[in-house]
């Protein structure tokens, strides 16, 4: 890290780091010329006109993920881990509001039916499997352990049971081959409509008021619809073809190139393990492909992120530090949200 002069801004009065595990509306209006105010008192220039573009990339923020009594919260081992992340996430936004051009937030976005749900899959006994517990395995397809759900085959296949049913091995075969984890069924979660899905709502406060002040839309990225494919990363989906080699789903190129456009890419969000590391590794791919040193103007809050941890069935802990690890191998930077982005190495916003 290099010395240079900080010029990180203040919190407004009206955070409040208490409501970040809550759910509430954003008072949009009175944010707004609250926003408009703050720009001009603090001499904050629309993004337009910033001499380094640079993107914050807010994984998964969302209700679902984020409060403790929705589905799927990332407790991590402290059992605050998410709560905590967007605590500083907030602040991050809030002090460093000059310097953040677009903030880009993925939205996990989910209907019932989909490959990852428990009514998607039935055993012999016509039970579905207990979600947040159960990896269904290559051999569990194989051997009949688990089927597809023939009742889904009207919704998703136009009644073709035998078409879907293939697909379903075909499915867990390319992740066995590809060397990705099993498919895991997870609690129903991040529901199109539903309350869970909805960005967490100081997280939404802090986006929105960078909106105003910076002239800059906030650029939702929506990932997850495909029934036939989960879709950890906001880049690509995990399997892309369907059993008769036709695609089914396709990386998001639109998204991997403006972002590949910034000058700097700062990434936070959850869970650490899965959507996040998903993510970051498909861009470092795409980075890898084009340029190695296009590495270097990744930065990784690794105090606003969290593992999967679920007490006495899993923990990711040790999966999501070593792709980390491996992040920072190849040239990306692991910063804090507390460190001024003026201290941060190659950056030079100074």
């Amino acid at each position: 890290m290099t010395t240079q002069l900080i010029t990180q801004l203040p919190i407004p009065a009206f955070f409040d780091r208490h409501k970040v595990s809550s759910v509430w509306r954003v008072p949009y209006q009175e944010r707004a010329n609250q926003a408009e105010a703050w720009a001009k008192q603090h001499g904050i220039t629309p993004a337009a006109k910033d001499r380094k573009k640079i993107c914050l990339m807010a994984i998964d923020v969302q209700n679902t993920f984020c409060i403790p009594d929705h589905e799927l919260y990332v407790g991590g081992r402290s059992g605050t881990g998410a709560i905590d992340d967007n605590v500083r996430l907030c602040e991050f936004i809030y002090r460093n509001l000059h310097h953040i051009s677009e903030i880009a937030p993925t939205m996990d976005t989910h209907t019932a039916m989909q490959i990852f749900h428990p009514i998607f899959w039935i055993n012999d006994a016509g039970e579905h499997p207990i979600p947040n517990a159960t990896s269904i395995t290559l051999e569990d397809v194989q051997q009949g352990k688990w089927k597809v759900n023939p009742a889904i085959a009207y919704s998703l296949a136009k009644g073709n049971y035998m078409a879907i049913q293939r697909h379903a091995l075909h499915y867990v075969q390319k992740l066995s081959d590809e060397g990705k984890f099993p498919l895991t069924v997870w609690a129903y979660h991040s529901m199109l409509g539903g309350i869970g899905h909805a960005l967490v709502s100081a997280v939404e406060e802090a986006m929105f008021f960078h909106n105003i002040a910076r002239h800059s839309q906030t650029n939702f990225e929506i990932k997850g619809g495909n029934p036939l494919t989960e879709n950890y990363s906001v880049l690509r989906p995990e399997v892309m073809d369907g059993a008769d080699g036709r695609p089914i789903a396709q990386k998001n190129t639109r998204f991997l190139q403006k972002l590949l456009e910034f000058d700097a890419v700062i990434v936070a969000g959850q869970a650490k393990s899965h959507c996040v590391a998903w993510t970051i590794q498909d861009l470092l791919n795409e980075i890898l492909a084009h340029d190695p040193k296009l590495a270097q103007k990744v930065y990784l809050l690794e105090d606003c992120t969290s593992p999967v941890v679920v007490p006495n069935v899993v923990d990711y802990t040790e999966q999501a530090d070593a792709a980390f690890k491996r992040f920072v191998d190849a040239g990306m930077y692991l910063v804090k949200s507390t460190d001024a982005m003026e201290t941060w190495t190659d950056l030079n916003l100074v």
